[in-house]
């Protein structure tokens, strides 16, 4: 916890997890790591859904210590598990409880309700632990020759149900064994990965490169989802993924140089030349697929000089969010260079980053007074730029040039440090709010400039349709036609099929706006029913037709990944294109 509260403090959760419990599946990141909420974001919850210190005194929820168990049959014939076994070695096919309900959910807030209440289903009947790229092409093979439905698991923070085993069959869990390095090029700037190889241990590596590699210098991946320290550069790619410094470094399609898939109808290669007029993009026609073309085996990564010691940090407040949407509108179009970070809050989640970040009780409060701005109406806005020295600091330069001619008032580095210490930590106060019934979860759509203030007043709406509900909005990953909208809500529920209709409220909501369902979540297969609609029948066909080539028996990944496979009952539009 950040600090101890002054009245009464909450009987968050501290205790052990054990290794084989439901907790230490649905639980965000490190077992041994909580974070609770400042005591300010406590109170404000309780305003919110009229509750008293009571309720925090006991837990509402199951908090998931008893040991993983199931009644679920294996299907696999013995057969079967001994080709998979001869494959991957005894030792690394798994078919205990736990192993299999491991791999079976990702972290939305549907998986996570379902696994506290051991709402169990859709588990493969095997994992399996590949180690390389051999092995799992043989995988594919024996799967796609006994129509075995396949399915891969990489570092499992999905909140699209994206790794689900809707139809059983087997899970590759990439984590164990598949997280090498492949290659490293200096003078290409370039290095290739197994695809299970996590986020911090790519950092951690391309840091290390002249330890490592002999290299001149230091490097970075550029890629820091909020996920990143759980999260695998697999799942970014397959997912079309995005990270929180993409203004600067691109989204993942921008990074990746090159692919290796390995699928039912052969191996597909990409290489990793920087521009080809060679037909259509084949890296494109495979990233975001999420395993329903074939498996990603090894992925060539663009990467960029690490340069920590550049970084200039900003903030600054607006008087509103219309301003502010204006000045960042200009900072993108000006063609003077993008921040690295790039964060605009509007008003119900900058008064509650206020009180986060301690800025509120700071003497930055006078400061508001004096400018006229009011909690209610004012939105932060912060971030850093990244880069060669001289570009650095005029890139800031730029950025706050841009802000002062549109009445912001600015608030130096301090908030930005602060954003910076929780920017991965945060999901972990999920579990500690659940245990009590509060449920927080997040969305996202892309939106151009034109449509975003009507898309934001919209989403948010029928969010707040809901009684008794905390909607925070910020526009990140920024470019010159739009942004990102991402949506954080905290409601009360402990019904996970409550949680799901809310959760497709939302969803319709955005698709009737006209905005992109997702930025960069993914689709997986609980955003899957609204994909063709919002795509559009011919176009979505295309999708079917690679599919079709690709997989012919529909194995991979099987069971709605996308919207494939679903019956047109289930199927969602709400554009009504033809």
């Amino acid at each position: 916890m950040s600090h101890p509260y002054k009245g009464f403090e909450p009987k968050w959760y501290h205790g052990e997890i054990p290794a084989r419990s439901y907790r230490s599946i649905f639980k965000w990141g490190d077992p041994a790591q909580i974070k609770a909420p400042r005591e300010e974001l406590f109170r404000d919850v309780l305003a919110t859904f009229g509750l008293d210190d009571s309720v925090f005194d006991h837990y509402h929820q199951d908090l998931g210590l008893d040991e993983v168990k199931f009644d679920i049959p294996i299907k696999l014939t013995e057969a079967q598990l001994a080709a998979f076994k001869e494959i991957v070695g005894a030792d690394f096919v798994r078919t205990d409880d736990y192993s299999r309900f491991s791999v079976a959910y990702g972290k939305t807030m549907y998986d996570l309700l379902r696994a506290r209440n051991k709402t169990i289903e859709n588990v493969p009947d095997a994992v399996l632990y590949p180690e390389s790229h051999e092995q799992i092409a043989q995988i594919v093979a024996f799967c796609a020759s006994e129509k075995i439905p396949l399915y891969v698991y990489g570092g499992g923070s999905s909140v699209t149900r994206g790794v689900e085993c809707v139809k059983g069959g087997v899970s590759l869990d990439m984590r164990l064994r598949f997280n090498k390095v492949i290659a490293f090029n200096e003078t290409d700037q370039l290095i290739t990965v197994e695809a299970g190889m996590s986020g911090p241990k790519l950092e951690e590596t391309l840091n290390d490169a002249v330890r490592l590699f002999g290299a001149k210098r230091a490097y970075t991946c550029g890629h820091f989802p909020q996920s990143f320290e759980h999260s695998s550069v697999g799942g970014w790619v397959v997912t079309h993924g995005s990270g929180q410094n993409s203004t600067y470094y691109g989204c993942i399609q921008d990074i990746v140089a090159a692919q290796v898939y390995a699928t039912p109808v052969g191996i597909i290669q990409t290489d990793s030349h920087p521009r080809k007029a060679t037909g259509p993009d084949l890296d494109q026609i495979m990233m975001g697929a999420e395993g329903t073309f074939g498996v990603l085996t090894h992925v060539t990564l663009k990467i960029f000089r690490h340069m920590p010691e550049t970084i200039k940090r900003f903030s600054y407040m607006f008087k509103d969010w219309d301003t502010g949407m204006a000045a960042c509108r200009e900072m993108m179009q000006a063609e003077a260079g993008k921040p690295g970070v790039f964060r605009l809050s509007d008003p119900e989640e900058t008064g509650i980053m206020l009180k986060m970040y301690n800025v509120i009780d700071s003497p930055l409060r006078h400061l508001f007074n004096i400018k006229g701005m009011k909690v209610g109406e004012m939105c932060l806005f912060l971030g850093f730029t990244n880069g060669e020295a001289g570009f650095s600091k005029n890139c800031a330069k730029r950025v706050g040039r841009i802000a002062l001619q549109h009445g912001a008032l600015p608030m130096t580095g301090y908030v930005t440090k602060a954003w910076e210490k929780g920017r991965f930590s945060d999901p972990y106060l999920r579990d500690t709010l659940q245990d009590f019934g509060i449920l927080m979860d997040t969305m996202e759509c892309s939106v151009n400039w034109s449509e975003m203030k009507r898309v934001h007043a919209e989403v948010r709406k029928v969010v707040k349709a809901r009684p008794n509900t905390i909607c925070m909005t910020h526009l990140s990953h920024v470019y010159p036609q739009g942004g990102n909208l991402y949506w954080i809500f905290i409601i009360m529920e402990n019904d996970a099929q409550a949680f799901k209709d809310f959760h497709a409220g939302i969803l319709d909501a955005i698709q009737k706006s006209g905005a992109s369902m997702s930025h960069h979540h993914g689709i997986g297969k609980m955003f899957g029913p609204w994909l063709e609609g919002q795509l559009g029948k011919n176009e979505y066909d295309v999708i079917r037709a690679l599919r079709e080539h690709f997989d012919p028996d529909h194995i991979m990944n099987p069971g709605g990944t996308l919207g494939l496979d679903l019956p047109d009952g289930e199927k969602r539009d709400l554009i009504g294109r033809g």
